[in-house]
């Protein structure tokens, strides 16, 4: 079996910033907006010494390193950037799968030296765009992907399944794609904390816990078996656009106002890439957390920016949020041609 490749850029986001700003290298720099709600987008690996990571309340960022630079995020940058690594890789391996603006699996089939070949794209991409990767090789995605997470930054690990069943099996299951904090919460109650006890673990009783479909699959991922499948093109099934507020908004018109805006930004995406669709559907998140969506189909697929704010608007009106709203988004789906590039994924935040 061909070996698969992840190449994942490190710090993505901070090291374009960095690239652009250079003053700012070895500082520790958030990328970020600056809102009371915001979050860190990305941080530089000298912040996240400070146990800064993505996702994070940008509030909580500054109060573990006060003395952090926040750099608000410049997207049409980190395209361009994206699509400056993406070609040098396609130059190099014929079969890729971009799954986001930074990272891409690679089908390492056919090259003589797998790995001296990506070493050499490694350096090809820092020479031409001054940007680092970290690669994992492995007989699948799973033992691939967390390979290239192992030894970040510009870290190169090649692994065998059993050789990642060894290294990984005294760490939690959190680090293995696909568990997330609340299984990882829910493995810890039934008394497993580690991928080995996992992968040891009575079938039975996982699908007790998980159901007969989650549970093996929990089990299959302790043992790194996974897909080696590369799909060179990804679709996206819809885009958004959303936005949280800084301070929760209960003014009917204001929340029209926002959601046109929101619908003008997202229909001139889709009409750059020669898209449109269907479905036309609306995110509403409340002061108290409750999230709400609603969503129409129209006759024709459609990029016209009058006719998704029309829909949109009539939605908002027709659910009248019963209280002040912290989050509103517009989403297309059901997309009738789809143009555009796999990179843009990263950017099409579900709703």
């Amino acid at each position: 079996m061909a070996p698969i490749a992840h190449l994942d850029v490190d710090a993505f986001f901070a090291s374009v910033e960095l690239l652009r700003r250079p003053q700012l290298r070895g500082l520790p720099v958030i990328v970020s907006g600056s809102g009371p709600r915001a979050v860190v987008t990305t941080a530089s690996y000298e912040a996240r010494r400070f146990g800064i990571g993505s996702a994070m309340p940008t509030s909580r960022a500054r109060r573990l390193c006060p003395e952090a630079i926040l750099v608000p995020p410049d997207f049409s940058a980190y395209r361009d950037a994206s699509r400056a690594v993406m070609e040098r890789v396609r130059a190099q391996v014929e079969r890729v799968e971009v799954v986001g603006l930074d990272e891409a699996y690679l089908d390492l089939e056919g090259l003589v030296a797998p790995r001296a070949a990506m070493r050499r794209l490694v350096s090809e991409i820092r020479a031409d765009t001054g940007l680092d990767c970290s690669v994992g090789i492995g007989p699948n995605r799973l033992v691939a992907k967390i390979g290239s997470d192992a030894e970040k930054p510009r870290g190169f690990v090649c692994l065998t399944r059993e050789e990642a069943c060894a290294r990984f099996g005294p760490r939690p299951p959190g680090i293995v794609p696909g568990i997330g904090p609340k299984t990882v919460e829910r493995l810890e109650r039934m008394g497993i904390t580690t991928l080995a006890a996992l992968a040891a673990a009575p079938l039975d009783a996982l699908v007790a816990e998980f159901g007969s479909n989650h549970g093996p699959d929990l089990q299959r991922r302790a043992h790194f078996e996974g897909s080696a499948a590369i799909t060179p093109v990804r679709i996206a099934v819809s885009e958004s656009r959303e936005t949280t507020f800084d301070t929760d908004i209960a003014d009917p018109a204001r929340l029209e106002e926002i959601l046109v805006s929101l619908a003008t930004q997202l229909c001139e995406r889709l009409a750059a890439q020669e898209r449109r669709g269907r479905t036309i559907a609306i995110k509403v998140r409340l002061d108290d957390f409750e999230t709400v969506t609603r969503a129409r189909t129209i006759a024709a697929a459609t990029n016209d920016a009058a006719v998704v704010a029309g829909v949109a608007v009539a939605l908002l009106r027709e659910y009248a949020p019963p209280r002040p709203v912290r989050l509103l988004g517009v989403r297309v789906a059901s997309f009738d041609h789809v143009a555009g590039g796999p990179s843009d994924e990263q950017l099409a935040l579900p709703l």
